[in-house]
């Protein structure tokens, strides 16, 4: 397919996809509104994520790595590098159900905002003291509840594809709440969507689920510990992962 037509269809079929799954997330929301986890509806926000980016010409998506044998019934804090908007549609691929945590401007998006907040994503003001704290309550809560959450925590997209460093709060919150820390890398995403510009791109891009990190006695006097052992962990395999691609 050439890629003036490549980009014309991926930009039809998202929006179709959209209007397909508002109103499966509504009825799913509502199946299951005693959940405050919303584990239902954001189930059906991932197959929204997965959907879209098999159907799409420009993009070859794949995931490695085996996922953790108790994540079903286990609560995890994921964690994973990030280089573009692309990002949440290959890790919907991920073959677990989680929560994520994004900034508030994408609930404001029309139709993907509305996907956003009928699956029960946690929205962030970034820069504000109070937001952080509900959002981490939010993801205690999920976490209590057996859910696990999903952290970029760099904060941000990265412009040039460098890791950034890795802000505590995701550390911090593991510990807390004595649960896994499980590390994600992925790369070649970038291109899908470059920060910045509004274009889409052709790319193949690759996630990579890592080994977990046991958190069992730690306290917080360990998060930088922590924050740099699953930083390392990312940083060698997206430099693997690259060289792959």
């Amino acid at each position: 397919m050439a890629r003036p037509l490549a980009i014309a269809f991926t930009y039809a079929e998202f929006l179709a996809s959209a209007l397909l799954f508002v109103p499966v997330l509504g009825i799913a929301r509502l199946s299951s509104r005693g959940d405050p986890t919303h584990r239902v509806a954001g189930h059906w926000l991932r197959n929204f994520g997965k959907l879209t980016a098999r159907l799409t010409p420009l993009w070859d998506f794949s995931i490695e790595g085996d996922a953790p044998a108790d994540i079903a019934r286990r609560a995890y804090v994921v964690v994973c590098n990030h280089e573009s908007n692309a990002d949440p549609f290959l890790l919907s691929g991920l073959p677990w159900d989680m929560r994520w945590i994004s900034k508030e401007e994408l609930f404001k998006l029309p139709l993907f905002g509305t996907l956003m907040r009928l699956g029960g994503d946690i929205a962030l003001r970034r820069g504000e003291a109070q937001s952080v704290r509900e959002m981490l309550a939010e993801c205690r809560a999920t976490l209590e509840r057996g859910l696990s959450v999903m952290i970029f925590p760099e904060g941000t997209r990265s412009r040039d594809g460098t890791l950034g460093e890795f802000k505590d709060g995701a550390f911090r919150l593991a510990i807390e709440a004595q649960v896994p820390l499980l590390p994600v890398a992925l790369a070649g995403t970038r291109s899908c969507l470059p920060k910045g510009s509004g274009a889409l791109g052709e790319a193949r891009a690759r996630a990579r689920v890592l080994s977990p990190l046991d958190t069992r006695g730690l306290t917080v006097d360990d998060v930088a510990t922590l924050r740099e052992r699953a930083r390392s962990q990312i940083r060698d395999a997206v430099s693997e992962l690259r060289a792959q691609l």
